[in-house]
């Protein structure tokens, strides 16, 4: 299979060869007529914040691995060949159930093994307070546990990469110092914490923002409150969903210039009823509206209910309303969220003898439109 365009991580116009799986030839190719569409080769995006797509739910009761199959496929034809699956706040049996047959799928399949990097426990130790609580049952927040931390990633079998918490929770500090001993990144979100609490939490070993910006009451103190504490914390990375719809473009250009592209992850944080046709839905006991456009609102109301859109439409939006380019944007869905949740793939140019690990793909509209992808031997080709 040989795929030929930009790419973007070398700024230089490639023909990349892949053969049994792996890279097996790279040349420089003559650039093309000024004029054509431009066509680009990157590594294979990773959105390190799913809860699921088209009906798929990783914290639902239902998982099944073959849904896990299919939603690994239908990532893959928005170029999103690696992803984070993400369960949200939920009772204890309930998330040591689907850590395990997400554990299973992947020692069953190759494939899934390479698709699934690690696992995100969105939850439960954050804040019980509404707006910052966001979607997540106030039933079962409750404060930071190691014990069960410790009992879940054994469930996981170590794939638990990492873990949101609310730094104002009773014990979070104690319990950070001792996650990161676990080798387990923690991200602090759906909270409200002061100036002292977020510093320590941070002191203690969090380095990372969950969907900045959002998960958060929709009026804060005006000066005084953690969303500018955390932009101007340069040890946190940023995770922003840049969908268009859960950050304005004026909001996502200020939090992208006060952290610096150097500290910026861009995820979906897609929810199950992404990508399912409009209309309405029960999530739980939530009515939620799929609307024409793809973004989710609780019904009969202006508020979101989760994201509806995949990291295609988000690129194009952050390069839009930010100004970077295609090449700067591209490695805030592959180089950032590998390093960002210290992820076991490869990084940077593909290198000859490597498994394959591709997207190519043009600008569209409002998203990107992707036309190929790569990864092993699993090979696509879209229209």
């Amino acid at each position: 299979m040989v795929f030929i365009g930009l790419d973007v991580h070398s700024g230089q116009h490639r023909c990349v060869v892949v053969k049994d799986g792996r890279i097996a030839d790279i040349q420089d190719v003559a650039v093309p007529q000024a004029g054509k569409e431009t066509i680009y080769l990157s590594r294979g995006f990773i959105d390190a914040q799913v809860n699921g797509y088209r009906g798929v739910d990783y914290s639902g009761k239902s998982l099944t691995v073959e849904e896990i199959r299919s939603l690994v496929d239908w990532l893959a034809e928005s170029g999103t060949l690696r992803h984070v699956p993400t369960l949200i706040t939920g009772g204890y049996e309930q998330t040591r159930d689907n850590l395990a047959l997400i554990r299973d799928a992947l020692d069953e399949d190759a494939h899934l093994r390479a698709a699934i990097p690690g696992v995100h426990l969105e939850g439960p130790y954050i804040s019980e307070l509404d707006g910052a609580r966001g979607a997540h049952d106030a039933k079962y927040v409750r404060d930071p546990d190691i014990e069960e931390l410790k009992r879940w990633q054994e469930a996981a079998g170590g794939l638990v990469k990492m873990v949101t918490v609310a730094p104002e929770r009773a014990g979070a500090v104690p319990f950070i110092r001792q996650a990161v001993n676990m080798g387990i990144r923690v991200s602090l979100g759906h909270c409200l914490p002061t100036d002292e609490q977020l510093r320590a939490a941070v002191d203690a070993g969090a380095t990372m923002s969950t969907h900045l910006g959002n998960g958060s009451p929709g009026m804060l103190p005006r000066l005084k409150n953690h969303l500018w504490a955390q932009m101007a914390e340069d040890r946190l990375w940023a995770g922003l969903i840049a969908d268009g719809f859960h950050l304005p473009a004026p909001a996502l250009t200020s939090i992208t210039r006060a952290k610096g592209l150097e500290r910026v992850v861009l995820i979906s944080d897609v929810g199950s009823l992404g990508g399912l046709a409009p209309g309405q839905y029960h999530w739980g006991d939530i009515a939620v509206e799929v609307h024409p456009d793809g973004h989710l609102g609780l019904a009969g109301t202006e508020y979101l209910a989760g994201a509806g859109h995949l990291l295609d439409t988000c690129l194009s939006f952050f390069c839009r309303a930010t100004g970077c380019t295609m090449a700067q944007a591209v490695t805030l869905v592959t180089d950032h969220p590998a390093k960002a949740l210290n992820l076991d793939v490869p990084t940077g140019p593909w290198r000859v003898g490597e498994p394959a690990d591709i997207v190519r793909f043009t600008e569209g509209e409002d998203r990107l439109r992707v036309l190929g992808t790569t990864l092993g031997m699993n090979n696509k080709t879209f229209g």
